[in-house]
């Protein structure tokens, strides 16, 4: 309400300005503001975001088989190389303990062999036929050693289990998702940047993040990982940016975040500065203009480059054409014609509304 009962009454003394009795036009009643800075430096850019895991891992067995112990649950944090879960492996044993039983008895046979070979007693070709043999057993004895060692699921990453998908004794197929791992060790944030920022990328000397909402919370550096080339629909790029697990803080997969990008090379005058949106209007040409007022409360139009994306709740961002230390017209723009003499208005006290005290 503090900020619209200045407009209102700026409207109606506008509205009111005409020709007086003597048939002499009067002159226009104007609230004027000075522009803005639009960050400490004049050269950030404040976007939104969201905090996502860095990987989501599905975790199942290399073999199939029936679950029989499940060592964590859901919202668990583990290490990489925790035991997760186990299959029976009963009936792995066995496989493996009878070609083990075969494996001895032929390499004994072998054995045998090579010493018939030495001495002659054997010719070459038996005695690779029986050494191929053993070698290929001894494959079968790897191979079942591994599908028993398959039995159990261990974590190929720290982080937390998203969800656990099967209960104990029920029978899982090999390569079926068992777990699912949120890996924490780093966040990345995603972010929609619109056209007008997609170049300045190119340039940017840093970007930081800190939670949506915490406007006293530190900020966290990020750094640059993609920029996809190509706009959706509604003409965004979708970035993405890596923020390293030890700065995270409080930043959780999902997060809402605000990003800061920090534009490197920008000179004085290409410097962002904030207007009211009602200080913008468009001429029939279609130039981006606002009014503003010399010393001798002369108005003259000057075109400006609008960048929506340094935007506050009722303002714009402009980074051409306006200087901070100007003044403009921020009400009523529509009314007033070029080398118009004004009459400025001193603006209410927020405590003395109206000057009644």
């Amino acid at each position: 309400m503090k900020y619209l009962m200045p407009l209102l009454f700026g409207a109606i003394l506008l509205t009111g300005c005409g020709r007086d009795e003597s048939g002499q036009t009067s002159r226009h009643s104007v609230y004027v503001t000075t522009p803005q800075a639009a960050s400490a430096d004049g050269q950030a850019r404040l976007l939104s975001g969201v905090v996502e895991e860095a990987n989501g891992i599905s975790i199942g067995f290399k073999t199939p088989g029936q679950i029989a112990k499940l060592y964590v649950k859901e919202g668990d944090y583990v290490r990489a190389g925790q035991l997760l879960a186990q299959l029976d492996d009963a009936d792995y044993k066995l496989g493996v303990e009878a070609l083990q039983i075969q494996y001895d008895q032929l390499s004994e046979e072998v054995g045998r062999a090579k010493r018939l070979f030495e001495k002659n007693s054997m010719s070459a070709n038996d005695f690779e036929k029986a050494s191929a043999g053993l070698r290929q057993l001894g494959v079968q004895l790897e191979a079942n050693k591994n599908k028993l060692a398959y039995t159990r699921l261990y974590a190929p990453a720290s982080g937390y289990i998203q969800s656990v998908n099967f209960s104990r004794s029920e029978m899982v197929d090999a390569g079926t998702a068992v777990f699912n791992l949120l890996d924490v060790s780093g966040m990345e944030v995603v972010v929609n940047i619109p056209a007008s920022l997609y170049s300045a990328s190119a340039r940017t000397a840093a970007y930081a993040c800190r939670r949506q909402g915490l406007k006293d919370g530190a900020w966290v550096p990020c750094r640059f990982i993609s920029l996809v080339p190509k706009a959706d629909s509604n003409q965004l790029y979708r970035m993405r940016l890596s923020v390293d697990r030890a700065d995270a803080g409080q930043l959780t997969s999902g997060t809402n975040v605000e990003v800061s990008m920090s534009l490197a090379g920008a000179s004085a005058e290409s410097t962002a500065v904030q207007v009211p949106v009602s200080a913008l209007f468009r001429t029939p040409a279609g130039e981006e203009s606002v009014w503003v007022v010399s010393p001798d409360s002369t108005v003259t139009r000057r075109t400006v480059t609008v960048d929506r994306s340094v935007a506050g709740a009722r303002t714009v961002g402009v980074t051409s054409g306006l200087k901070a230390d100007e003044r403009i017209v921020r009400a009523g723009v529509g009314a007033l014609t070029e080398g118009e003499k004004v009459d400025i208005i001193a603006e209410p006290s927020a405590t003395n509304p109206g000057g009644l005290l």
